[in-house]
């Protein structure tokens, strides 16, 4: 993506029901200074969570604030700690700053790989603005409500060898193995897509929630956190230029709402 000028670090719609979507990595925009020691690969940004906006634009009818970064998960990864600890130790996986694609194509011209004082300055320039703002919002809507439900909203190819093997299920719920939410959550939600029929669907698998689901999921502190990676071939073309099916959107978007507002009864009645 290119543009004049650069855009903000995020969007924010703000909302009065008890949920916030958090959509860390759909945006695009490499900045130009970053981008000159980039590879022309970089600029294609494979692995954006292409098209959630449309797919969650439900969210903004049901009363959700919804949060939404514009900067490419290549400049930052949102989803990350910011001691880039890996969220799944012994497995190969991408960091805080990603040097390679999800295919191991690399990100950086030879030699002008990020250093140490670039992490620590992206860390400033764009990871922490992010978090503030979705404490921020979290904060408010915890003054508002008793139970909050954090929706992480990604999505991924249905086939990353390096990932995990074969075909990924059509939806995958991770709760952190059930610490970031309701005991039982992702189970129930898992239930409503075998009861709506014609998805796979998994829970606390190969992705059981990334650092932002791990790290506001309090379920005793009244916020519920739940990641859902949803497979790029329920809803989009999975190549270049990544086409967006509107039949297909339109069936997970409607079983995505569903699930949202399940879990929201769920954490409401306990």
């Amino acid at each position: 993506m290119t543009a004049l000028s650069p855009p903000p670090l995020y969007t924010v719609h703000r909302g009065k029901n008890p949920l916030i979507i958090s959509m860390p990595h759909v945006g695009t925009y490499i900045p130009p200074d970053i981008a000159a020691n980039m590879t022309p690969e970089a600029a294609f940004v494979d692995d954006c969570d292409w098209h959630l906006e449309r797919l969650y634009a439900f969210g903004k009818r049901i009363g959700a604030t919804m949060l939404a970064a514009t900067h490419a998960r290549y400049v930052i990864d949102l989803n990350r700690s910011p001691d880039d600890a890996s969220l799944y130790p012994g497995m190969d996986t991408t960091g805080l700053v990603p040097f390679d694609t999800f295919a191991r194509v690399p990100l950086y011209q030879p030699g002008k790989e990020p250093v140490a004082a670039d992490y620590a300055r992206r860390r400033t320039a764009y990871w922490r603005p992010y978090h503030d703002a979705l404490a921020r919002e979290l904060a408010v809507l915890q003054l508002q409500h008793s139970q909050v439900l954090l929706w992480e909203a990604h999505s991924i190819r249905s086939h990353v060898p390096r990932l995990f093997e074969g075909k990924l299920p059509d939806f995958n719920l991770g709760t952190a193995d059930g610490a970031s939410a309701l005991p039982g959550l992702a189970a129930d939600l898992e239930a409503v897509i075998d009861w709506h029929g014609g998805y796979s669907a998994v829970d606390n698998q190969r992705f059981k929630g990334g650092y932002i689901t791990r790290h506001y999921g309090r379920p005793e502190q009244g916020v519920h956190a739940v990641q859902l990676e949803l497979s790029q071939a329920t809803y989009m073309e999975e190549k270049r230029p990544y086409t967006f099916d509107e039949t297909r959107a339109e069936e997970v978007s409607t079983l995505l709402e569903a699930l949202v507002q399940t879990a929201m009864v769920r954490i409401a009645t306990g």
